[in-house]
């Protein structure tokens, strides 16, 4: 066991060789001054009490429980918070700081889709850790990062002891903390409460594991922590929610959902659901179609009101963006399938080199399909606005049509990069409708301040005819 790790098992500080690495690297990478929001945190404020409803939060019903509020830093919420006053439309001044520069939102560039990109490619551990929802390579980033004293400290999502599921946040110091954070908690998780913990503890190198709204309330308060580097790990987030909603999400999707430690929307237009071993579930893995799910059953309770109003899916102000969506489903286990990987800035190339001994490289795919995306995207849109409305249909499609129709459109349809187009236009619109209808007459929320511009020009390309004002003016 090398020194390095020996000093992490104990939680003790770096030993003399790793601090010289440390003070090396801060020297070459100082940590870039994000400018503080208008209202400076207070050192006498306090967060929100534990154990109080999301709807007594700032943003209410569209709170994402991302756990600013639950520090401090609740004094800087309303310039902070991706959900109130401008919320998602500070993006691009904050892609400017954080970057250098605004994404390309020039039309058909990907940038306008996918965010400032140095590099995108595809990528696989090729010794993955147990545990993780597919290859680790976030898992390995970190792990790598806290041996060689890059960072003190990582904040990460563990599971609740009793709860899979369950999202813990946590400030990792040791291995094997790292390690229990391994694998996906799709529900809230309330990640950035841990950043006391760090002022407490003077930790001032640090990784951030999360999604775009932690990240951007993150983002938005970085100069006020007093850190020396900040290094951003994210990952794709859509279509979020409560731990209640994720039970209804599984008790309809799977046959044996109390056994489920994983799931994903894959290109084959299938859900796949992971098992623990030993399971009711033939080799402990389950594919659904999408067709299959009960549209209108799951329009409400499971999607959770501020996944309805983002506009990062693609998790923008990270450094580094580790996901699934753009890489075509290739039948195999999660656990050896690739992700693709989005390098936004130096500091995200910094964390794929530190374990580019462990990656196996691949270039992307981007297929068109014969049936094209725009196509799907309006279908899409459609069948979602009549199942929010309860329009939709009350049973999915019997099994063997489900199966039917995945099939045709994972070999006619977009795939690759194609496919991830086809997700962000569609959530994108989708989204737009939820936030026109649910933010207008709001004091706290302005609908088109809050829609950034990369969002609105996909609106617009989709509403060349109306196509969409007319889904607006749908009433319940």
């Amino acid at each position: 066991t090398s020194p390095v790790t020996m000093a992490l098992s104990k939680r003790t500080t770096p030993n003399q060789s790793t601090r010289r690495h440390a003070a090396a690297h801060s020297r070459r990478h100082p940590c870039r001054a994000v400018p503080a929001s208008s209202s400076s945190t207070s050192p006498s404020a306090r967060g929100m009490k534990p154990g109080t409803p999301r709807q007594l939060y700032p943003a209410k019903e569209h709170c994402s429980r991302c756990g600013l509020c639950d520090t401090k830093h609740i004094a800087s919420v309303k310039e902070s918070c991706a959900f109130l006053g401008e919320g998602m439309g500070r993006m691009g001044a904050l892609e400017e700081v954080v970057h250098g520069r605004r994404r390309n939102e020039i039309a058909e560039n990907d940038e306008a889709m996918f965010g400032v990109t140095q590099d995108i490619f595809y990528a696989t551990n090729t010794r993955p850790q147990a545990g993780v929802q597919w290859t680790g390579i976030v898992t390995e980033m970190a792990l790598r990062a806290l041996e060689e004293g890059v960072v003190e400290g990582v904040i990460c999502t563990s599971a609740e002891e009793n709860d899979r599921l369950a999202a813990k946040p946590i400030l990792a110091t040791t291995r094997d903390e790292v390690l229990s954070s391994g694998g996906v908690k799709p529900c809230y998780s309330p990640t950035l409460s841990v950043l006391e913990e760090v002022e407490a503890r003077g930790l001032k190198r640090i990784m951030f594991i999360g999604v775009g709204c932690q990240v951007q309330a993150l983002r938005s308060i970085e100069s006020a922590l007093g850190l020396e580097k900040l290094y951003v790990v994210g990952t794709n987030c859509t279509d979020n929610g409560d731990r209640e909603g994720l039970d209804k999400f599984l008790k309809a999707a799977s046959s044996s959902p109390e056994t489920v430690v994983g799931y994903e929307f894959m290109q084959d237009y299938r859900v796949h659901l992971k098992h623990t071993k030993g399971s009711t579930i033939e080799n402990d893995y389950e594919e659904v179609p999408y067709f299959c799910l009960p549209s209108n059953h799951l329009a409400h309770g499971v999607i959770g009101e501020p996944c309805r109003s983002c506009f990062d899916y693609t998790n923008g102000l990270a450094d580094v963006v580790v996901g699934y969506m753009a890489v075509p489903w290739r039948r195999m286990e999660m656990t050896k399938h690739a992700t693709y990987v989005t390098v936004r800035n130096d500091r995200g190339r910094e964390m794929v080199d530190l374990v580019r001994d462990r990656l196996s490289r691949e270039r992307v795919e981007d297929h068109r399909g014969i049936i094209g995306r725009e196509g799907l995207v309006t279908q899409t849109v459609e069948a979602d606005d009549l199942a929010y409305f309860g329009r939709g249909p009350d049973q999915g499609a019997p099994r063997f049509v489900g199966e039917l129709i995945a099939t045709l459109l994972e070999f006619l349809g977009p795939r690759g990069m194609e496919f991830a187009r086809y997700s962000i236009e569609y959530h994108y619109i989708r989204n737009y409708l939820h936030t026109m209808r649910t933010f207008d007459g709001d004091k706290r929320k302005d609908a088109s301040q809050h829609i950034p511009s990369y969002a609105k020009a996909i609106v617009e390309k989709y509403n060349k005819a109306g196509d969409v004002d007319k889904l607006l003016k749908v009433e319940k």
